[in-house]
């Protein structure tokens, strides 16, 4: 990956999404994704990720609901993530969002086993649909 310092992370790890300011006492959006990756290592501190990560993974379990779903979609899209992993163990299916240059998130088609799914923000990097459902 040329001029990359990707890292990922996984919860509990804090993303913080400003509206206005980056002070902790303006900051009332504080989600916490099972994974995120982030490519900009100033968005880092102490207390985790300030500003949007470049992917947010989510994984689905029994607890997960769609309003959870819904609400974090529309913040994700709101502050700028450029893709948006959601991932059915369940189902065995893996759905990507992309940012557009409008800042609207594009869904890909549902992705399922046997598939290799990539990404343009990680060069090189694939995900393995197989080895990530086998159990």
């Amino acid at each position: 990956m040329k001029n990359k310092h990707c890292k990922v992370y996984a919860a509990p790890f804090d993303v913080r999404f400003p509206k206005d300011s980056k002070a902790d006492k303006d900051i009332y959006t504080v989600l916490q994704p099972d994974i995120c990756v982030i490519c900009d290592p100033s968005k880092l501190d102490a207390r985790g990720c300030i500003g949007a990560p470049d992917i947010v993974v989510e994984i689905l379990s029994p607890g997960n609901n769609k309003k959870e779903l819904l609400t974090k979609y529309k913040i994700y899209q709101e502050f700028g993530v450029k893709e948006y992993w959601i991932i059915s163990p369940v189902d065995k299916t893996f759905l990507k969002y992309t940012l557009d240059a409008e800042g609207k998130y594009q869904p890909s088609r549902l992705f399922t086993l046997s598939e290799t799914i990539t990404t343009e923000i990680l060069p090189g990097f694939s995900l393995i649909l197989d080895e990530i459902f086998a159990d």
